[in-house]
């Protein structure tokens, strides 16, 4: 799905992936490299560098993203047990989807993406 320019305030895709490579998605090496080129190719502008921290406890371990964009943020959490990704790209600035989504399978291999999109207005 490619986004228009039109009277929204933001534009917000959520990803569940299933079924990653494990050894990919406990890659901090593997989350920076995607975040770099994610931010990249949707053409945005990092505001600083990537916060990739390991946390959680059980079958919610794993690493949390955070990367400030000059239009809001992408966010991340990478579940390590289940081998799931849930992901978020919230941006005022119009970006392709489908890009976000061949940079998922690409670095994570995921088997399965579940995407939600909606458009905020002002």
């Amino acid at each position: 799905m490619s986004n228009k320019k039109n009277d929204y305030w933001g534009y917000h895709l959520m990803l569940d992936c299933a079924s990653c490579d494990l050894e990919n998605m406990t890659s901090i090496k593997n989350i920076y490299d995607f975040t770099k080129n994610l931010v990249k190719d949707i053409n945005m502008i990092a505001y600083g560098e990537p916060l990739i921290v390991y946390l959680g406890s059980n079958d919610k371990a794993g690493y949390s993203l955070v990367q400030l964009i000059e239009t809001s943020n992408i966010c991340g959490h990478f579940c390590d047990e289940t081998r799931t990704i849930y992901l978020d790209v919230f941006s005022c600035k119009p970006y392709k989807n489908d890009t976000v989504i061949d940079l998922v399978k690409k670095y994570f291999k995921a088997k399965s993406i579940k995407s939600t999109y909606i458009t905020r207005q002002a």
